[in-house]
């Protein structure tokens, strides 16, 4: 009797197990998954493991890394998957992911500027640490470079370089050159009006003022 029994009980422990494994193809059936591995940073410790998530799609589904770093997202359907690693401490690369209809995974960069630029990834995904987030950003040190060659100095130093240089320039230049550049210097004077005369007749409208001995002169050259 007790055999029989068993017999009986282990038959139909068989038949539930083969129910549910077909109930549960039934249920998985157009759901896929995704997996990958997170190379952990040199000085991994536990708070790493613990801390790091993988989220999908900005956390529709997510995901936890393994001790050996890889992991698996699943219940996925046919569609196109935004997989990015989460970590407060350091920074990772997303990529997109794409699953078809009949189960086919293709991995790309994720570039939203050039979304129709397609670089192929290896599957399954790879991800590697890119940089450290930098949360707090260091104190400016003074330095006498930035005294040199602020605006201030540099007005004020560059004219008493030009004042000593221009004339050691002059000096050193032929003296055909120097003739030359004696005679456009003459040759651009040129009679300059009275500054008393044009302010006079500028804010006194039309009130004749009389003509200085310096104007009368000037007239009779401009005339002759």
């Amino acid at each position: 009797m007790n055999r029989k029994m068993y017999i009986l009980g282990c038959f139909a422990l068989i038949l539930y197990r083969t129910i549910a494994a077909e109930v549960d193809e039934d249920l998985n059936v157009g759901l896929f998954k995704v997996e990958g591995k997170v190379t952990p940073p040199d000085e991994a410790t536990s708070d790493w493991f613990t801390s790091t998530r993988v989220l999908v799609n900005g956390g529709v589904f997510l995901a936890f890394v393994r001790d050996d770093g890889s992991f698996v997202v699943s219940n996925l359907p046919s569609g196109s998957y935004v997989v990015e690693i989460s970590n407060p401490d350091l920074l990772y690369e997303p990529a997109r992911v794409e699953i078809t209809s009949k189960g086919k995974i293709r991995a790309r960069k994720l570039n939203f500027i050039q979304s129709s630029t397609v670089v192929q990834l290896p599957y399954p995904l790879k991800f590697k640490t890119k940089a450290r987030f930098k949360y707090f950003q260091s104190r400016e040190q003074w330095r006498i470079t930035d005294f040199l060659f602020s605006p201030m100095v540099l007005m004020m130093v560059l004219p008493l370089v030009l004042i000593m240089v221009m004339p050691k320039l002059m000096n050193a230049a032929d003296p055909d050159t120097q003739k030359e550049m004696q005679q456009s210097l003459q040759g651009s004077n040129f009679d300059m009006p009275d500054l008393a005369e044009t302010m006079t007749s500028f804010f006194g409208g039309a009130k004749k003022v009389p003509l200085t001995q310096k104007s009368i002169k000037q007239n009779k050259k401009r005339q002759s």
